[in-house]
């Protein structure tokens, strides 16, 4: 019989979309959580959870530390999407790596866990399917997302400094009721226009993960993931975006159809720069060394679910 050993978490993001299917998962299995909050109503969800609060966003440097300090083991999921996909990316990209740098600091020589959220979208050219050992080789002077996926690198290093640290890459597609992300925006835009749209022939598609997963998979990081492991929060390998777009259709009972390429930014907005990406990933080294196993409704489950489609999700849609 395995001996569980509960710890006391520091859950940056505690309250976000990820964050707070992490807090029930942790606490379910008899994890105590100290959950970031910058709001009072973030705070108050907390605490209805049952997590403790501590107050500050990812620019208190001095309150990550300290909260890192006194844990246990470390989950890091805030991030700046507001500035991020409002123009400012390398902002965002600068106050995650001096959270990281902080809170690895705090954990210094401990052995104690630490795991970051970072993402899957664009490890490898198109037609590749990425894996856990794709992506590390990046340009120190990479701007953009790939600035985040550095972050990622900086994490892994503090293995080398008594940390066991590493990094979740997420699908871009982290799915369910209530989601307000990509998905929620490509549903967005499609209610808008009164067409749901592909990028040519639709055949590219994006890996895909249901919260409800990918909550468990930090859960099983914090507690058995070895120093510098590199995971991969993919349920689906790839869901093509014309099946996105008809079940999307089926929902909202618009018309299906093409654009081109380069009709792409002014149909999706910010969204276009994404939308045509083919950007597949494995996640097989992370089920065998975990044994995760994901169980939650696929993708276009939810889609034809109507999780997406209802009114006032819609409308809100475009939200990053």
């Amino acid at each position: 019989m395995i001996r569980r050993i509960t710890m006391r978490v520091f859950v940056t993001g505690a309250s976000g979309w990820i964050g707070s299917a992490v807090v029930p998962e942790l606490l379910a299995h008899g994890h105590s959580v100290v959950g970031l909050a910058r709001s009072d109503a973030s705070a108050a969800a907390l605490e209805q959870a049952g997590a403790e609060v501590v107050r500050g966003g990812i620019d208190d440097l001095d309150v990550l530390r300290d909260a890192a300090a006194a844990s246990d083991g470390v989950i890091h999921l805030a991030f700046k999407h507001d500035i991020a996909f409002s123009g400012d990316y390398a902002g965002a990209a600068t106050a995650d790596r001096a959270a990281i740098e902080t809170l690895g600091s705090a954990l210094e020589g401990t052995g104690r866990p630490f795991f970051i959220a970072s993402g899957v979208l664009g490890l490898t050219a198109p037609g590749q399917v990425a894996t856990e050992t794709d992506g590390h080789d990046i340009d120190p002077s990479a701007v953009g997302p790939a600035a985040r996926a550095l972050n990622a690198e900086l994490a892994l290093s503090f293995a080398e400094r008594g940390v066991r640290s590493g990094t979740v890459r997420l699908a871009p597609t982290v799915h369910g009721e209530g989601d307000e992300g990509f998905m929620a925006s490509i549903v967005g835009v499609a209610k808008e226009k009164g067409v749901s749209a592909y990028v040519g022939d639709g055949s590219n598609r994006w890996p895909a993960v249901h919260r409800s997963d990918a909550a468990r998979l930090y859960r099983l990081a914090l507690e058995q993931a070895p120093a510098g492991s590199t995971l991969h929060a993919v349920a689906e390998e790839g869901v093509s975006f014309r099946d996105i777009a008809e079940a999307t259709g089926r929902r909202l009972d618009v018309p299906v159809t093409s654009i081109d390429p380069a009709d792409a930014a002014a149909h999706f907005g910010w969204l276009g720069g994404f939308i045509g990406l083919d950007s597949r990933a494995s996640s097989a080294a992370t089920r065998e060394l975990l044994g995760w196993q994901p169980a939650g409704p696929s993708l276009i489950d939810d889609l034809d679910a109507g999780h997406y489609t209802r009114s006032e999700q819609a409308d809100r849609a475009p939200s990053r």
